[in-house]
């Protein structure tokens, strides 16, 4: 009787702690989704202080980065602020700029990255023909149409940086729904502006 009965507590307690490192688990997994989603609208109050003219507008006191441009889908129902910096710590919160890369709105070949599990999941609904628009600080909006979308390997690959012509690149790991973090593979989406 009281071995049955030290069993059971036991069996209690160990089926206690696997729901509460699952409800754990879960919790980890679904803050990603929340924070990413609640820097977007705070991204959006930062924003409209860029356009205002602010310079360098934080979106929170700590924040090391700042909205830089707004990128829109509309075919998709996607509107992003673009931050400076393709970091890590930058790509938690939304889509970054590769600054080496030209300014968005200029001649030349601007990159952005995103996350492939929140802010560019959309890349893989895209399709060329599509139109996106990317608005600058002065609020001018540069369209785009998507004219490739292919796969590559990091090691055996890199994005051609037309200098004269304008033109974005869209990048994200690749695949879509793979487990594990990173690997080898990216997705690249290579939109050219449209003329006037």
């Amino acid at each position: 009787m009281i071995g049955s009965c030290i069993k059971t507590k036991a069996m209690t307690l160990l089926v206690l702690a696997l729901v509460l490192v699952g409800l754990w688990q879960c919790g980890s997994g679904a803050w990603i989704y929340l924070k990413a989603e609640l820097a977007q609208a705070l991204l959006q109050r930062a924003w409209a202080g860029t356009v205002a003219g602010q310079e360098h507008v934080t979106p929170w006191p700590w924040a090391d980065t700042w909205p830089l441009a707004r990128l829109t889908v509309p075919a998709k129902d996607i509107d992003l602020i673009v931050l400076n910096g393709a970091y890590g710590r930058t790509l938690a919160f939304g889509p970054g700029y590769l600054e080496s890369s030209a300014p968005p709105g200029s001649r030349g070949t601007t990159i952005l990255t995103g996350h492939r599990d929140t802010h560019f999941r959309f890349l893989q609904r895209l399709k060329a023909g599509d139109e996106l628009l990317l608005t600058t600080k002065n609020e001018q909006i540069h369209r785009y149409r998507v004219s490739s979308a292919t796969v590559v390997d990091v090691a055996s690959a890199s994005i051609r940086q037309d200098a004269a012509t304008p033109q974005l690149a869209l990048v994200t790991c690749y695949p879509f729904d793979a487990i594990s973090p990173g690997g080898p593979l990216r997705y690249v989406v290579m939109a050219e502006e449209e003329t006037r």
